[in-house]
């Protein structure tokens, strides 16, 4: 038997069978690597506790009312996020497996679930966890990679009612992606931007000033007024704008806010 990985993975368990639920996270008790975060009982839980928490795995039963768990995948590639967990389907129907793995299900393990058969899959986990870790960028290629980016601009617009304005870039406290559309929040204006991806805007922006938060959020690191405690040590960031906005700091990025801040 291979030796098991030893880092701890976050998990969600979205199933609407209460008993399978229960019985999944008393198999997952065995299993000290892996921390249950919460568990739901439909697809729409599934996409809230996804987005709220960022496991590093969802567990998801296949048919669930309204949004099943194929769907729930589905849903959340064609929001493009920066960062997906890695989906188990846990279910009683061998049909559907095709299905999962075209949308690159990590496993496919069915009802009622072996133990055997579930730390076949946790080693898998652990395995494609750290894979994914180990190619994250160290802050030094990050810096090494911006430095060779065009030269960030120094203005932007900013559609503010029927007026468009044009403001200084370092004067760009946050801005924040909802429903495809980008707000541009400084000291005195907040509006909409020309821009149709966050990722297009960073890479117009200094970026020894401008961090990526959040998958929703590009920050000003000069105008980050308070570091916030938030759930299962992660953090908020209290920003200096008029509503003191706080912005969620991602699990992958809250080690770079610990480097970032000496936290």
């Amino acid at each position: 038997m291979r030796e098991r990985a030893t880092a701890t993975l976050s998990a969600i368990i979205v199933d609407d069978e209460q008993l399978a639920s229960e019985e999944l996270v008393f198999l997952l008790k065995d299993f000290p690597e892996i921390e249950v975060l919460a568990t739901g009982r439909n697809g729409l839980e599934a996409l809230g506790l996804i987005e709220k928490l960022e496991p590093d795995i969802a567990f998801l039963d296949v048919q669930m009312p309204g949004l099943d768990g194929l769907g729930v995948v589905r849903k959340l590639r064609e929001r493009q996020p920066d960062f997906l967990p890695y989906f188990i389907f846990s279910t009683a129907f061998e049909q559907y497996a095709v299905e999962a793995f075209r949308l690159e299900a990590l496993d496919y393990v069915l009802k009622p679930v072996d133990k055997n058969r579930l730390a076949e899959t946790i080693d898998r986990a652990q395995r494609s966890v750290q894979e994914r870790n180990a190619q994250e960028l160290n802050p030094l290629e990050e810096k090494s990679l911006a430095s060779k980016s065009p030269a960030p601009h120094s203005k932007l617009l900013v559609r503010s009612g029927a007026r468009n304005l044009i403001v200084d870039a370092s004067d760009l406290i946050y801005a924040t992606i909802e429903n495809g559309v980008i707000t541009l929040v400084t000291a005195t204006v907040e509006g909409q931007s020309n821009y149709k991806t966050l990722e297009d805007l960073q890479a117009n922006l200094d970026p020894d000033t401008f961090w990526r938060a959040h998958r929703s959020f590009v920050v000003n690191i000069h105008q980050i007024r308070e570091v916030v405690p938030w759930f299962k040590s992660g953090y908020q960031i209290r920003m200096s704008d008029k509503k003191n906005s706080e912005v969620p700091v991602s699990r992958v990025q809250t080690r770079r806010l610990r480097e970032l801040l000496k936290l």
